[in-house]
This record gives C-alpha cells, sequence and structure tokens, in this order.
C-alpha cells in the first residue's frame, strides 16, 4: 500500500492545518468583498477589513505548516472538523466586535450561532447593526446549513474511506449510494437543491410584501433552517401570507436535500414518498400543528385562519430547528407552549439543514423498542430492523444510542449549569434544549422576541458549546475528550 507524505497522527494534524488555511483564505477573501459593500453602503468598514487581514494571514500560515496529502485517521477527521468549527466563528466574530459593538463573548456568541444555524441572538437594539452586518449574519447561516453537509460530500471523501463512514452515520436516512457517480457532482446537486431553494423563497416573500433587504436576509436564513432575520419581530412583522411562504419553505428546509434533488431535478417523487422519515416528518408536522391549532382556536387565542397559521408556522419553525417566529409564543398558555418544547426534542431530517436529535433516529429508537417488546415474548425469533425497505445493521442502532445518550447528557448537564447561573428553571431549560438542537428561540427572557443579551457571561459561555456541540452531532466532542486520541497524536 501507498505511503503519503504526512501519514503519521502528526501528518493528519497537518491535513487539518491545511484545511484550515484553506477555509480562512476563503473567508478572507469573503470579508474583502463584504468591506466594499460596508464601504459603498456608508457604513464601517473596520470589522471586515480587519477579518480580511486575519483570514488571509492566518491562512496563509495555517496553509505553510500543513500538507494537502497528510491522512488523519477515523478519530483524526472528527476532531478535525469538532476544530474546524470553533476556528471558523472566531474569525467570523471579527465584524461583530469591531464594528458591531458588541463585546468579544458576544460577538462570539452571534458567530457561533450562526454558523451553527442556532438564531440565538444577544442583540437587543437591532439599529446598532448596518445592513452589512445584518447580510453578513445571514450569510453565515447560509453558510453554516450547505457546510456541513458539504463538509462530509466534499472533504471526508478526499480523506478516503473515514469521511464517507462519517457523513452516513450521521445521514442515516440517505441510501447508501452514491446520488451520481462522483461525490463532487453530488456536492454539486446539493448546492443546487440549496440556491434554487433559497432564491425561490426569496422571491416568494418579496411578492408577499416584504422589503427586499429584508427578503433576501430572511431567504439566506431560511433554507438552511438557521432563523435570523434582521427585523426584530421576525416574521410577525410581515404580512400573513409571508408567514405562510415561511411555513412552506422552513418544510423544505427539513426534508433531506438529496431527496430533493431527486424530485426536483430527476422528477421522481417516488424516492421522496417512498422514503419512510420523510413519511414521518410530515405526518408529525400535520399532526402536531393541527393539535396546536385546535388548541388556540378552541381557547379563544386566534380565529380559525390566525389559529392554522400561527399552529403550522410555529410547529415547523420549531420542529425543523428554524427558529423564526410569527407570534411571541412565549405569552401562550403552558399547555399550547409544551407542544413546542417537546418538539424541540425531535428535529428534522437528516441530510438536510436542520438540527436536533433528526426524525430518522426516533424511528430507529422506536423500531428498537418494539423490537425488543416482541423479542421478549418471543426469545427464538429473528427479527431484523427495518427502516422502509432497508435493514438496519447493529451498528447503526449502536451509533443512534450512544448519540442519544451524549445528547440528553449535554443538554442535561447544560439544563443544570443554566438554571445555577440564571436561578430560573424555564430559561435554562429552553435555552439548553435550544442551544443543543440548534432552534433558537426559548421561553421568558429568551423568548422568539427576547435576547440572549442578559445572560450571565458563563451561561453565554455555556451556550456556545452547546450549539457547536450539537451542530458537529456532539460525537466529536466526545473523541476531542478522550485521552485515547491525545495520545494518538504525540
Amino acid at each position: 500500500m501507498r505511503s503519503w507524505p504526512g501519514s503519521s497522527a502528526k501528518g493528519g494534524l497537518r491535513g487539518t492545518l491545511y484545511l484550515l488555511g484553506l477555509t480562512y483564505q476563503g473567508f478572507g477573501a469573503l470579508f474583502l468583498g463584504f468591506a466594499f459593500l460596508a464601504l459603498a453602503l456608508g457604513e464601517d468598514v473596520r470589522g471586515f477589513a480587519l477579518a480580511a487581514l486575519l483570514g488571509l494571514g492566518l491562512g496563509r500560515a495555517f496553509q505553510a505548516l500543513g500538507h494537502p496529502e497528510a491522512q488523519p485517521r477515523r478519530a483524526e477527521v472528527f476532531a478535525s472538523v469538532a476544530l474546524l468549527w470553533l476556528a471558523v466563528p472566531l474569525l467570523g466574530a471579527v465584524p461583530y466586535w469591531v464594528s458591531g459593538g458588541l463585546g468579544y463573548l458576544d460577538a462570539l456568541f452571534e458567530a457561533v450561532s450562526g454558523f451553527t444555524t442556532t438564531g440565538a441572538t444577544v442583540l437587543s437594539d437591532f439599529g446598532s447593526f448596518g445592513r452589512s452586518l445584518f447580510l453578513w449574519r445571514s450569510f453565515t447561516q447560509w453558510m453554516g446549513g450547505i457546510g456541513i453537509v458539504l463538509l462530509f460530500l466534499v472533504v471526508f471523501p478526499q480523506l478516503q474511506v473515514a469521511g464517507r463512514q462519517a457523513f452516513f452515520a450521521e445521514a442515516t436516512g440517505v441510501e447508501k449510494e452514491k446520488l451520481t457517480p462522483r461525490l463532487r457532482h453530488t456536492a454539486q446537486a446539493v448546492l443546487r437543491v440549496y440556491l434554487l431553494l433559497t432564491a425561490s423563497a426569496f422571491l416568494a416573500y418579496l411578492g408577499t410584501g416584504v422589503p427586499a433587504f429584508e427578503a433576501w436576509a430572511n431567504a439566506l436564513a431560511t433554507t438552511p433552517a438557521g432563523g435570523f432575520s434582521p427585523n426584530p419581530q421576525s416574521f410577525a412583522a410581515y404580512p400573513p401570507l409571508a408567514q405562510w411562504m415561511g411555513t412552506f419553505f422552513m418544510f423544505w428546509a427539513g426534508v433531506n436535500f438529496l431527496l430533493q434533488y431527486r424530485l426536483l431535478f430527476g422528477r421522481e417523487a417516488r424516492p421522496l414518498l417512498g422514503d419512510a422519515e420523510f413519511r414521518a416528518y410530515a405526518a408529525l408536522v400535520l399532526a402536531a400543528s393541527g393539535l396546536l391549532a385546535f388548541y388556540l382556536y378552541t381557547h379563544h387565542l386566534y380565529g380559525l385562519e390566525e389559529s392554522l397559521r400561527h399552529g403550522f408556522f410555529q410547529v415547523v419553525s420549531i420542529l425543523t430547528t428554524t427558529g423564526f417566529a410569527s407570534v411571541d409564543f412565549a405569552g401562550w398558555v403552558v399547555p399550547a407552549q409544551a407542544i413546542l418544547v417537546l418538539l424541540m426534542f425531535v428535529g428534522g431530517s437528516a441530510g438536510s439543514g436542520a438540527g436536533g436529535v433528526k426524525v430518522v433516529r426516533w424511528l430507529l429508537l422506536f423500531g428498537f423498542l418494539r423490537r425488543e417488546i416482541t423479542r421478549t415474548l418471543h426469545p427464538q425469533a429473528v427479527l431484523p430492523l427495518r427502516l422502509g425497505q432497508r435493514v438496519i445493521p447493529e451498528e447503526a442502532l449502536r451509533q443512534v444510542s450512544v448519540f442519544v445518550f451524549l445528547y440528553t447528557l449535554l443538554f442535561t448537564a447544560g439544563t443544570l449549569l443554566l438554571a445555577l447561573l440564571e436561578g430560573d428553571f424555564v430559561v435554562a431549560f429552553t435555552a439548553s434544549a435550544q442551544a443543543i438542537g440548534n432552534i433558537g428561540p426559548g421561553l421568558g427572557e429568551v423568548g422568539p422576541m427576547g435576547s440572549y443579551a442578559g445572560l450571565h457571561p458563563l451561561s453565554k459561555a455555556v451556550l456556545i458549546l452547546l450549539m457547536w456541540a450539537g451542530r458537529i452531532e456532539i460525537l466529536p466532542v466526545a473523541l476531542l475528550l478522550s485521552p485515547e486520541l491525545w495520545r494518538r497524536l504525540r
């Protein structure tokens, strides 16, 4: 077998540095573009200019220290991805810090919330940001939403088998075959869907009366299931038709992009309609939205159309982890809020921009539970677990079990720490749930029309870590804390 230069563990780190160098240089060039935009709008260019210098300079240095052909092991690939998702927001926070008037911790919170497509914000005065910063804010979500998909489809396959295994471990709702003969073409297929949805959302919002700039910024935050809006009232500030359009595009943001490609460009509805995860996802949207709308209407909170509109909008927004708001649901009665809080622990489809546990993992867990109950009654029976027509290997069940255990552990730890720091259990519980699920709004002080600005600095640090861990699917975080990984890197 051929041995590439830098194929040792240290060589794997050189590969990480090379990738980080290319990434930083790319962002440096992007910051230059935003600096020119800020200049054209008559806004402060210092933040984007400094970020551009740092990106280009540090990127060049990291690239020089790295090696393009370094081949890390599988564990090192996961660790590299975790470090990359930390390094990018550290640079992305600079414009908020220098030009936006935020302290660096708040700037980092905003950047992490953007790149992880969470949508939680520390902004309380939206008038302090210019249009260039609001556009950057939405664009971080757009890059974050497509970035995690392209990371698996483009970067990992270049690192040989580990990346492909990592992608399919996360995207268990995707058939384990290449959509096109080459993975680069697959990435391009996903990007085509992403661009089409973004452009369509922009035109739809614009056509329903949303101002052009806000329509564009909201479209950039809709497709990645992000939720950053340049309007402090989110979608509550827009006409009812715009809210229905938001519901439609958020729903598709939570659907597997590869299945959407087959539907939109291959004219094949069968793979989408035949997908067990999609059917469960659509059924959950209909059931939860209908239940919430029924409760809102029968308790005389809204008329029939308003109940249906807010019910569908908020269910889809929370389920897909987008986080837009058509109304301040923090003021709703507890039973209506409870429906949304429960949905925070579900998430969208694997292979989409949505965060959370993912619908497919819940399908596998319930299937596993049903199988074990049957096995108790029939100990000798051979009972393979199926998802649609596919038999699920035991390794996949083990991965799902580990993920849900780690997810629950981090959520519980986050809730405990936030409760100690804030002295408010509702805020602690919902803030922890939204952060690890990359959702955005919680309840109380951190509700959909609220802000995270008033939280204790340590609370913000805890939420930054939860947002980061939730976006990279938690396992890379566990690997970073593993002594075995660091022994390999010596």
